[in-house]
């Protein structure tokens, strides 16, 4: 850990994470124009948005800033792969890490792990599957398109919502906090594919204001306190390859598993490539 990075990792930890993050959510939601649109603009030129890509590419036309930033992109700018086999990227962004889990570990970054346990919730019955399987990590940025996309082909099975923090998730805090993605908060979607179990998780952060799903819609907040988890068996919900799935009013990041021998990730697909929705990043070998 660096010093500048300490310098922007510490304060975090004594923030109130959850009343900012309220906080956050009422001002992005205010529908008064001269706010929302002034909020937009300073956006779009901090960070360079590509507002070309979007449906609809007029301020005006967005009842809130929230609105503005989950907007949808035009039919076509994200062409969805279609090679036998392969896995598709759920989101734009950059690769934060990709590769395999071993006995159940994580990898973060230099010299820190997670576990699939702790990021799942507790449940060793959960991460089983995954205990030797396959990872990547994808950070949105505040300049990214912000639904998140089905991988593969899934049918629903259980969804778990598990209560933490929200330590910012870029590259500073992720090198800086042990065990990020199992303290932050997060919503993690498990699916049956054809390449057998694989899983979603919605990892929340500093200001994102709610995780929605398009099955349940907002799942967080409310806040809780204990991990609560959704099952579903009986008209449980099939999303094709590309179909959206959920999305974070605010960025985060998306961590997508497979199990042991079910997938493989393509040799470019590393640590600070970006990446873009539905383009190919790997292959299932079931």
């Amino acid at each position: 850990m660096t010093i500048r990075e300490a310098l922007t990792t510490l304060p975090q930890y004594i923030l109130p994470h959850h009343a900012l993050s309220g906080m956050m959510s009422k001002l992005t939601h205010c529908e008064n124009k001269t706010w929302k649109n002034l909020f937009i603009k300073q956006i779009i030129r901090h960070y360079g948005v590509n507002m070309n890509e979007a449906r609809e590419q007029d301020i005006n036309a967005f009842n809130s800033f929230n609105h503005f930033f989950t907007r949808e992109l035009r039919p076509g700018v994200r062409p969805l792969t279609t090679e036998r086999n392969a896995i598709a990227c759920p989101a734009d962004g950059i690769v934060s890490q990709a590769g395999d889990i071993t006995e159940g570990k994580i990898f973060q970054a230099k010299g820190k792990n997670y576990t699939v346990t702790g990021l799942l919730g507790g449940s060793l019955e959960r991460a089983e599957p995954f205990i030797n399987g396959v990872f990547t990590t994808i950070y949105l940025s505040p300049k990214d398109y912000h639904r998140l996309h089905m991988p593969l082909t899934g049918t629903l099975k259980e969804m778990v919502h598990i209560p933490g923090r929200l330590f910012s998730v870029n590259a500073a805090t992720t090198n800086s906090v042990q065990g990020l993605f199992t303290r932050n908060e997060r919503v993690a979607a498990i699916f049956d594919t054809d390449a057998g179990p694989m899983a979603l998780v919605l990892v929340g952060a500093i200001f994102v204001s709610s995780i929605e799903t398009v099955w349940h819609g907002v799942v967080t907040p409310p806040n809780v306190t204990s991990v609560q988890a959704w099952q579903y068996q009986d008209n449980a919900p099939t999303l094709k390859t590309g179909e959206e799935m959920g999305r974070f009013n605010m960025g985060s990041t998306v961590i997508v598993l497979f199990g042991e021998g079910k997938a493989q990730w393509d040799s470019g697909h590393t640590a600070g490539k970006a990446v873009k929705l539905g383009a190919r990043i790997g292959k299932t070998l079931a």
